[in-house]
Formats: structure tokens, sequence, C-alpha cells
């Protein structure tokens, strides 16, 4: 991979605020406030999932998993980089809990399709979840089991996603500008998200 561009710093702007939630971009984030990464595919309606969800902060999309810092959509998107596309998910868990938000995450797409979803193919738009706390890992782990068993009743194959710290995942970069909030700015524009139609439970314990 040594033909990729090495770059130190993001190179083009991104808003400060968030165009739904009028919130920060990049923080500072409220105390006591959560955040966990998906990846469901196009980040474009993964991201319009969560901004709606009461308790949200705020979300932003961007690339994670991959092997280059500060990569491009282009780069991205050829496949070359290792990057997922993936929605950043800022909340406050005394409004929403962790399963809430991570039974969406697993709802609301196809977890079982490896590296695409639906139409859209490739390592980037691969099911993945990292994790900053040990109660979203534990989370994350006890619903990936109850809803295997849930689609595998309904006959669908193994869950494919990855979960991983983002320690073990690396660093999130921030998509270019006209990627935030996009189908907010675009209100027609194409979203291949679409779950299975079986509803993933909320574990016993939440």
């Amino acid at each position: 991979m040594s033909f990729l561009p090495q770059r130190d710093a993001r190179p083009f702007p991104i808003p400060e605020h968030h165009a739904v939630l009028d919130a920060p971009l990049e923080g500072p984030w409220p105390e006591g406030a959560r955040v966990i990464y998906f990846g469901m595919g196009c980040f474009w309606g993964a991201e319009r999932i969560f901004w709606q969800l009461p308790g949200v902060f705020s979300t932003a999309v961007g690339y994670q998993g991959g092997n280059m810092a500060h990569p491009l959509y282009e780069e991205v998107c050829f496949g070359v980089t290792g990057h997922a596309e993936v929605v950043q998910v800022v909340y406050d868990p005394d409004v929403i809990s962790d399963a809430e938000v991570i039974r969406t995450f697993f709802t609301e797409h196809d977890p079982t399709q490896g590296n695409r979803q639906g139409n859209d193919v490739g390592t980037q738009y691969r099911s993945t979840l990292y994790w900053t706390t040990s109660e979203q890992q534990e989370t994350a782990e006890a619903l990936r089991t109850t809803y295997q068993t849930q689609l595998g009743n309904a006959g669908f194959g193994p869950i494919t996603t990855e979960i991983k710290s983002v320690e073990d995942a690396g660093d999130f970069y921030y998509a270019e500008h006209y990627h935030q909030q996009y189908l907010h700015k675009n209100p027609s524009g194409y979203c291949g998200i679409d779950g299975t139609g079986v509803a993933c439970p909320m574990p016993a314990s939440a």
C-alpha cells in the first residue's frame, strides 16, 4: 500500500455544526455523553436514522477501520484503504440507552451480508460496530447473540458484523463536508440501507 498518499492532517474543511441538530460536529460533547461508531452500508442513510432518535446529541459521517490517515471518499470507494463508511453517534445514556442505540443499528440494516449492503458492494459497506465503553461492548455482544437466533429462525445466515473497540479499529476520520447530513440537504437523495424485516429484541437485562 506504499502508493497511498500519507497525510498528517485533514485536507478539507468540515462544518462546525450539525445541519439538523445544531450541535458541534467535532465536540466538545456534554458531560456524560457516550460515543459509538456504526457501519451499515452507505453512510448517508445510516446517519439520518440516528439523528432522528431522541437522546442523540450529534452525528457525523466518516471513515474508520482502515490503514491510512485522512482518506478521501474516492480512495475509500476504490477499496484500497480498508476503511468502512461509518456514522459517529454521540448520545445521552440517561435519555437513550446503549441497548436502544445498538438495537437500532442491528434492526435498521442487514448485518448478514458481508462486504455489501443491498446493491452497494465493497469492503467499505461492511457492517461494523466500534465501541468506546465496556458497557457498549457487552450490550453489542449480547444483542448479536439474541438477534442471531431471531435471524436464523427467519432463514438468514450468520451475522458478519465486525465488533471492535475503537482502539483496535483505529481513528475515525470525518468525511468531506458535502457528505455530512447529506439526506437533510438532499431529501430525495440515494439511501441503500434496508433492514431484514426482523426486529432485534432488547436484551433481557435492559
